[in-house]
């Protein structure tokens, strides 16, 4: 109809959303009044001082913790339980050390449904599915391997393969990078990067790394100080794909400054 328009609503709604952990007197309030929208498809960071409740965020909205108060909406429907289409990838890759690289990163899809029920039958088609993961991070030919005969870099780029095996909506991602070393932390934000420009999934980047926050991210939030508040939001509007090189020119270096200047306030 003429003068309406049609919007889309976000992946996921976050309004007011408050946590506190205890009871009583003991009780301590991690997040306070947090609101975030979310959209399909969409890269978002979040930054902000140690212990603002940055982690904390990424349990609400998968329903991992629910809310003290506030709502938290995944496709419109308030989480009340963990939801399902999520991967998750932390700091420690986590690989079960008895597994090849190709059976850690199958985990996933022998006890996620609908996987689960068809993984016997269909195991040479999950196969096939791993094996072009492992490609598409530089790692073919390494299926066989046992995660002790990996390099850091190479675990968590398997780690990265395992979350999304089995193709979820939402990508959650806790300072999966935090362990490495500079360069190969580098590397794989072009890793990262290309996975997302090729698959379009939703992802949340917890980071304390503000290069790493601009360098991947469709939009940065900064966190206060605890209790955590959603104090800034900044669109990256730079275009992809993203380089190292581009980390070192004016426009790039002046949104991590402002956002490390807008953090340093929360200590002042």
């Amino acid at each position: 109809m003429a003068g309406t328009e049609s919007a889309v609503a976000p992946l996921v709604e976050m309004s007011g959303v408050s946590l506190a952990y205890g009871r009583g007197k003991e009780q301590t309030l991690a997040l306070a009044d947090a609101t975030m929208n979310i959209a399909q498809g969409e890269f978002i960071a979040v930054v902000g001082p140690s212990g603002c409740g940055k982690s904390t965020l990424m349990k609400l909205v998968t329903g991992l913790l629910p809310a003290t108060s506030g709502t938290v909406k995944v496709h419109g429907e308030v989480v009340k339980r963990p939801i399902k289409g999520v991967g998750m990838a932390f700091q420690n890759a986590t690989l079960m050390p008895w597994r090849t690289t190709r059976d850690n990163i199958l985990l996933p899809l022998e006890v996620v449904e609908p996987h689960k029920r068809r993984f016997r039958a269909n195991r040479g088609e999950y196969v096939e599915r791993v094996e072009k993961l492992l490609a598409s991070v530089g790692l073919g030919g390494f299926g066989d391997k046992y995660p002790w005969q990996l390099s850091g870099g190479m675990q968590q780029r398997s780690n990265l393969c395992r979350a999304l095996v089995h193709e979820p909506e939402i990508l959650m991602l806790d300072e999966p990078f935090g362990a490495l070393d500079a360069f190969t932390r580098e590397e794989l934000w072009g890793v990262l990067q290309k996975l997302w420009m090729e698959r379009r999934f939703t992802c949340v980047l917890v980071t304390h790394d503000l290069r790493e926050a601009v360098y991947l991210a469709d939009t940065v939030y900064v966190m206060s100080k605890r209790p955590g508040r959603v104090i800034l939001k900044r669109e990256i509007e730079l275009p992809r794909p993203r380089t190292l090189e581009d980390t070192f020119k004016p426009g790039f270096v002046d949104i991590v400054h402002d956002l490390r200047d807008r953090i340093h306030k929360e200590h002042a």
